[in-house]
């Protein structure tokens, strides 16, 4: 192909790029629950008629992105070609074949040109309220968990399935908000098709064949390149957790090959009577985000670069099968990062980040009135963060949610959605590891229900009582903690009560520090002490 006929394509590849981030927007402008609106916890992107994913937005977690890679060959799998028309819209919750959980629901819809099916799009959002016990660990199934639904149509030629909205309306709490991210998501995938089809027939395609083959050609030459430059070997790491109700070992070995990594999970502990079980599409999400962080964070993150990659498992806590309950498969997926991190820190000695807080501290309260009070009932869910590790060279970022990458929500979105008052909000001092680079500080929170009300909460929290670790030389991160105002300590997980007039404060975790603390500069603690950042006996 000449040099103009590159310079084409990359173009092409552009605007593709463009068509996937505006069906994200799409998604964030209209959804219902302030998770996606807020948040961005979401996905979304484009396929080939192989179901073959082309392009991700930039907009997403990689937990929901590398997931609903996978994801769309299922929705092919459940619905034959013949059954496909324009104007199509399939749906699932399946934790198994979607995202992880029954929270997450993802729609594929096929895109048609001049009657010939060209590409797939896909998203997924995570949604307030599934009905079953709420969004927590107490589950022993994940029949309890909420309402399943398998691969089915949505919408068939346009038209909407009735009859399952009703169904969905008759098994959630939060009704409204539920089907209107459902009607969101189905939007969302209809603007890319819009604009996939305008700008194919203004280039004059009608087909993706050729820039898709451009696409994953450019990204295996580059991902090849980097694999080669890696050394190669096998290498090992085990993290402890907290946990339901006991420690939770998760284990991992990083094999790196000629042109493959691969990732097994074998020694991790067995699969939980509690809803801490995350299946494997999930683990295998953030397995291989870990690994591109390292290997190629700049490559696109498609089919041919996600291929490099393999995950294997017997059956376990990061691999559960059904009917295991699954709700916060989120907390263990979010911890697998830090654990590939640990096998390739040995592997690559000087190059990976301490660990941090890693799983989110996503906090879902139930809120109602006081008994003889009167008021409103709520669902209300708040995503919050503790702190990154440090990295080789630089500090470790404050409050950020990492991996999951979604943003913080704002007091006052939360605020409106319940009748709740957060009373505080601000950032952890002392909480971050200590190291020649500084982990980052998490945060405190408090929150409490508005008068004559009180609530429920779900807690799926980590790092309570392990600790982010720190990597060579630096020191640990500061343990999370849970309590009232009177100051009764919460468990971790699990459903909780939180009666009128007190307030629940949420101490997050700090980040490890990297390196001798001997090693940070006086003027840099000087900074930090200025800044607030230690805590009165660093200081």
């Amino acid at each position: 192909m000449s040099d103009i006929g590159d310079i084409r394509m990359q173009v092409m590849w552009n605007r593709l790029i463009s068509v996937v981030e505006e069906q994200a927007l799409t998604l964030m402008r209209t959804a219902f629950s302030t998770s996606v609106r807020e948040s961005g916890d979401l996905s979304a992107g484009v396929f080939n008629p192989k179901g073959e994913m082309l392009a991700q937005a930039v907009t997403g977690t990689p937990g929901h992105v590398n997931t609903m890679a996978e994801a769309v060959s299922h929705f092919m799998d459940a619905i034959p070609r013949e059954d496909m028309f324009e104007g199509d819209t399939y749906v699932t919750n399946d934790p198994w074949l979607g995202t992880g959980h029954l929270h997450d629901i993802t729609m594929v819809s096929p895109s048609f040109l001049n009657g010939e099916l060209v590409a797939f799009f896909a998203c997924t959002a995570h949604v307030v309220d599934v009905g079953g016990r709420g969004f927590g660990a107490d589950a022993k199934s994940v029949y309890e968990e909420g309402i399943q639904i398998p691969i089915m149509k949505f919408a068939e030629r346009g038209k909407v399935n009735l009859d399952l909205v009703r169904i969905i309306r008759a098994n959630v709490r939060e009704p409204n908000q539920v089907v209107g991210d459902f009607y969101s998501l189905a939007a969302c995938n209809e603007v890319g098709h819009r604009r996939l089809v305008g700008m194919m027939k203004e280039i004059g395609l009608a087909s993706l064949d050729t820039l898709g083959a451009f696409i994953f050609a450019r990204t295996r030459d580059a991902m090849r390149e980097r694999i080669a430059a890696l050394p190669k070997g096998r290498w090992s790491n085990e993290l402890t957790t907290d946990g339901y109700d006991a420690p939770v070992k998760l284990a991992a070995s990083v094999t790196i090959g000629e042109d493959q990594v691969d990732v097994d999970f074998t020694g991790t502990d067995p699969m939980s009577g509690f809803g801490i079980n995350c299946p494997i599409i999930y683990s295998k999400a953030y397995a291989c985000y870990a690994l591109k962080c390292v290997v190629a964070p700049d490559i696109p993150n498609n089919a041919a670069s996600l291929a490099f990659f393999t995950v294997h498992s017997p059956v376990n806590i990061l691999n559960a099968v059904r009917p295991a309950p699954v709700a916060l498969r989120h907390i263990f997926g979010h911890m697998v990062p830090d654990l590939v991190f640990g096998a390739l820190a040995e592997a690559l000695p000087g190059r990976i980040l301490a660990e941090g807080a890693g799983a989110l501290w996503n906090i879902h309260m139930s809120v109602r009135p006081a008994p003889g009070a009167e008021g409103r009932r709520a669902e209300v869910l708040m995503f919050n963060s503790g702190g990154m590790g440090a990295r080789p060279g630089l500090d470790g970022l404050s409050a950020t949610a990492f991996p999951s990458g979604v943003h913080t929500m704002p007091i006052e979105a939360t605020e409106h959605t319940g009748p709740i008052v957060i009373w505080r909000k601000e950032l952890r001092p002392g909480s971050a590891g200590d190291g020649k680079y500084r982990g980052g500080l998490g945060q405190v929170i408090e929150i409490a229900p508005l008068e004559g009300h009180e609530f429920d909460f779900s807690a799926m929290f980590e790092r309570v009582n392990h600790a982010a670790q720190g990597r060579n030389g630096g020191g640990n991160g500061a343990p999370g903690l849970v309590k009232l105002d009177d100051g009764t300590t919460m468990r971790p997980k699990g459903w909780q009560h939180v009666p009128p007039g007190r307030t629940l404060i949420l101490e997050l975790p700090g980040g490890g520090g990297y390196g001798d603390p001997a090693g940070r500069s006086a003027e840099t603690r000087a900074q930090d002490e200025y800044k607030g950042y230690l805590t009165e006996s660093r200081s």
